[in-house]
């Protein structure tokens, strides 16, 4: 059985490293399975990209923007991812070419595949939801707005009061395609399940929800003094790490959170004045403002070598995202034994233990993040409770093999159809 894996990235963001970390465990495990991507920046000889200097430069830089184009008539959008899929490519051509038995789409915007595309790749297709946008009129994060549900139009995001607008004319394109194709959806947690589950284009598609995982025999502690001498950290202060892709430029990501956050467990937290903040995944903001206290920013990691030493010298992870599917950040953090504080929402739900093995805080409630921050800091002995538990439940709940298995044994069945 022939597993071919699409996505438009093979390393850049958090949903394309899970997709090559299925590719790379379904290997190992036996499988014959390769990755088919718009921009790719590794070497992997498994992963399959554009050839010509030419293509290269098409996917990297004019794909993205061509795709987004038809936005520049909405002058009221927010600033908000939204794709529209509809520039034509040679993905079919290429996928016949490679002859799988099973087609795994992952994250596939910035001009990858077009929507009208999937019933012609003529194969049993899994779909992991990376975010919402698979089931949307073309928004990946809904924030309040469950029109999707319905049939898009009257857009918030696109700031439109049209019912006719492009977000329907998207959701109506993907009607059509959906009806043509055979897709099987997998969801790495079980709030974007039901979201899924309720939306009007996957209310009859089989919905399986299956973590993605991580590789928690790499993601592992190592001795916070080892871990901050290499990263040039201080030795003596209280680490709060803050990190993702565009850290302060996503809004969602809740950068503009954490100068509340952190007022508040001040205010808590006796030993204030030896905390610090590390910021990684983006460079200090041109509107950086005083956060509260001292702050690094770290720019982006671009290795799994510098990222499990950063996460084993913090003392604790901040994750203040608005929504947020399956954490890399959170799985990682929680491995290397560094607790997360997060919202009690969709994503974080489902991997931390409120108190247990981190800090759930009630939405959107900065005092709440605060209060979590000074809970996990303010105690020795529950600080290292929290941390081996953090630390135990990653080996028994994000083991990538485990995922593997699970996706590899759906494969099998929809195979055998």
């Amino acid at each position: 059985m022939k597993i071919l894996h699409l996505s438009t990235y093979d390393t850049a963001g958090g949903a394309a490293r899970a997709a090559y970390r299925l590719h790379r465990s379904l290997l190992q495990l036996g499988a014959e399975s390769e990755m088919l991507v718009q921009d790719r920046q590794g070497d992997d000889i498994t992963v399959y990209g554009p050839q010509s200097s030419w293509r290269k430069f098409l996917g990297r830089f004019i794909n993205p923007r061509l795709d987004t184009l038809p936005l520049k008539i909405y002058r009221n959008k927010k600033n908000t991812p939204f794709h529209i899929q509809a520039l034509p490519t040679r993905i079919i051509r290429k996928i016949h070419s490679m002859n799988p038995d099973i087609v795994h789409l992952h994250w596939i915007c910035d001009g990858f595949i077009r929507i009208e595309d999937f019933p012609l790749i003529n194969r049993p297709l899994v779909w992991t939801l990376h975010d919402s946008w698979p089931f949307t009129g073309g928004c990946h994060i809904p924030i309040d707005c469950f029109r999707y549900e319905d049939t898009c139009g009257n857009c918030p995001q696109l700031g439109s009061q049209n019912e006719y607008d492009l977000s329907r004319w998207i959701w109506k394109r993907k009607q059509k395609s959906y009806k043509g194709a055979v897709i099987t959806v997998v969801s790495p947690s079980r709030w974007l399940a039901d979201c899924a589950a309720k939306s009007s284009l996957f209310e009859s598609t089989t919905i399986k929800v299956i973590r993605n995982g991580i590789d928690v025999d790499w993601y592992t502690p190592i001795a916070k003094n080892v871990a901050r001498n290499v990263m040039n950290l201080p030795p003596d202060k209280y680490l709060i790490l803050f990190g993702a892709n565009n850290a302060t430029a996503d809004f969602n990501k809740g950068f503009h959170l954490i100068p509340p956050a952190i007022a508040h467990m001040k205010s808590l937290f006796c030993q204030q004045e030896k905390v610090e903040l590390i910021v990684f995944g983006s460079s200090r903001p041109a509107y950086y403002d005083d956060l509260g206290v001292e702050t690094r920013f770290l720019g982006r990691l671009h290795d799994d070598i510098s990222l499990k030493i950063l996460y084993s010298a913090a003392d604790v992870t901040l994750v203040p995202s608005r929504l947020e599917n399956s954490s890399n950040v959170i799985m990682e953090s929680m491995a290397c034994g560094t607790p997360c504080v997060a919202f009690d929402i969709g994503g974080p739900r489902d991997l931390i233990d409120h108190e247990k093995n981190g800090y759930l805080a009630k939405p959107y409630e900065t005092a709440e993040l605060g209060k979590g921050l000074a809970w996990i800091l303010s105690d020795n002995k529950r600080y290292t409770q929290c941390a081996q538990k953090a630390r135990s439940d990653a080996e028994k709940n994000f083991d990538i093999k485990k995922s593997a298995q699970s996706h590899l044994e759906l494969y099998t069945e929809l195979t055998k159809l």
